[in-house]
């Protein structure tokens, strides 16, 4: 079995159980591997609080230099990174292109958020001075996910370098490939040994990783359950810093419009992308009830029925590959028919298009006459449809979910948008633009369920490090009078 971990800049056995990635397309074998056993593990957090001192005592532009060395080699490497990432999420190539650049475009931003948020600010006091400056954590913990499993870690990996923290990186077991292919890219940089140490492996190894003394904090991209799991985990430690980046029942709600076309296309595009796989993808279409809305829905269902699923390799490129594993397509046909018991009405339904690999085609399902409301994020291609009256029974239902990641809009009327904007909990809302829409150059988080108010993306450079506030004098100096009651 080949050396997979990587520990103090070295490729290491795991030592753990065997286990595969597969091509969710073909279920043909893209990796095998061994899971790291509890002494790997020991031996990754040892690495990294060796390479501590050394890492943070650098200058930020050191720092800087090192990450924008791995942007060099990474350029080099985009097409390559996203075939992979193809391959072991079965995502299209145009998709995981984007991914890679994205990654690309988060290291400039990276810099610039941590010079605005974290920078110093000196304050002259007379003759003293008052000074913040920002102190990393120490060794942090970054748990990554398999939807976009180069990006998401990236977004925590590289503002956590940047201000002088050492990394264990804990990949998705469903792409350990990718993860792979980046640390020989950040090897290739120049990376000093041990900043980075990535070991694979499933839940066990997280809780191995998150409860080392050693570890000061935990940023982690996932299921809603995973990090429910985690903050009580770490209930006893509030000292370890935890960044929850979870999932959510996404409503979008269409009102006045006089583009049809743009309407659809952009439920198409919050509700499919990534074959539904991102946490801020629609799961609710909730329509204020008019003229246009059976026009509207019967029109939506023909675009999903003509949107291509398939192979990355295929020619021209699907919109959507297959589901990441089989038992997620198994709890969405589950899903859809526990819906169709209760009363949905099949608008579109699920097919399985190829036989091999975890393929679906998207479904819509109208609920409106279900009783019983589902507060389930189904993380797949499957949109709920909900008609109402109002602008204000929009807004209930929107509003009734335990989850607040991101919500949308789709209207020409400012009123709505304002009622909407003010109205709607969530971390990200969004008006005339898919719910999936988010920039790197602005926060990106949930609140509720979906988060704990610690957003990534610009924001992740306020919890990858911690203010110190300090009152400097050069000089030890006399006051002009002695405070009362002291004699010298």
């Amino acid at each position: 079995m080949s050396n997979h971990q990587f520990i103090n800049n070295q490729w290491v056995d795991g030592k753990g159980s065997v286990f595969q990635s597969l091509n969710p397309a073909s279920d043909a074998v893209v990796w095998e591997g061994e899971e790291a056993s509890e002494q790997t593990v020991l031996q990754a957090i040892e690495s990294a609080g060796e390479a501590f001192d050394g890492w943070r005592q650098l200058s930020f532009k050191d720092r800087c230099n090192v990450v924008l060395a791995f942007k060099e080699k990474l350029a080099l490497k985009q097409l390559a990174l996203a075939t992979v990432i193809s391959d072991e999420t079965g995502k299209p190539l145009w998709e995981t292109k984007q991914e890679v650049g994205a990654m690309l475009g988060k290291i400039d931003i990276s810099i610039e958020a941590h010079l605005n948020r974290c920078g110093d600010t000196i304050k002259e006091m007379g003759d003293r001075v008052s000074v913040i400056r920002h102190q990393p954590h120490g060794i942090v913990v970054v748990l990554g996910p398999f939807n976009f499993p180069g990006h998401l870690p990236n977004g925590h990996i590289i503002p956590a370098l940047l201000a002088g923290n050492v990394v264990l990186f804990k990949p998705s077991e469903f792409t350990p490939k990718v993860a792979e292919m980046m640390m020989a890219i950040w090897l290739d940089a120049g990376l000093p040994s041990g900043v980075i140490n990535m070991v694979h492996g499933g839940k066990y190894i997280g809780q191995s990783l998150v409860n080392h003394p050693s570890v000061k904090a935990v940023f982690f991209t996932g299921s809603s359950a995973v990090g429910q799991f985690l903050k009580t985990t770490l209930i006893d430690n509030p000292d370890k810093i935890l960044a929850l980046e979870m999932g959510g029942n996404n409503p979008l709600i269409v009102t006045s419009y006089s583009n049809v076309d743009a309407v659809i296309l952009n439920i198409i595009q919050s509700a499919y992308i990534t074959a539904g796989q991102r946490c801020t993808c629609a799961r609710r279409l909730i329509v204020v009830q008019d003229s246009q809305t059976d026009a509207l829905l019967n029109k939506l269902a023909t675009a999903i029925k003509r949107i291509k699923v398939g192979v990355y390799t295929n020619k021209p490129e699907p919109f959507m590959g297959p589901l990441v594993q089989p038992m997620m397509k198994t709890m969405l046909l589950q899903a859809e028919a526990d819906y169709i018991k209760d009363g949905a009405k099949s608008l579109v339904p699920f097919t399985e298009p190829i036989k091999t690999g975890s393929f679906l085609t998207p479904a819509l399902l109208d609920i409106s006459s279900v009783p019983n409301f589902r507060d389930t994020e189904y993380f797949g291609p499957m949109l709920v449809v909900t008609r109402v009256t109002c602008m204000e029974d929009a807004l209930i239902a929107a509003n009734r979910t335990k989850y607040g990641l991101s919500a949308g809009l789709l209207s020409d009327s400012d009123d709505d948008y304002n009622y909407f904007y003010n109205t709607i909990k969530a971390g990200i809302v969004n008006r005339n633009v898919p719910t999936t829409g988010a920039s790197s150059g602005a926060p990106f988080g949930g609140i509720k369920a979906s988060g704990n108010y610690r957003p990534s993306a610009y924001y992740a450079a306020d919890y990858c490090s911690y203010p110190v506030s300090s009152i400097e004098s050069k000089h030890v100096w006399m006051p002009e009078a002695l405070p009362p009651g002291v004699t010298l």
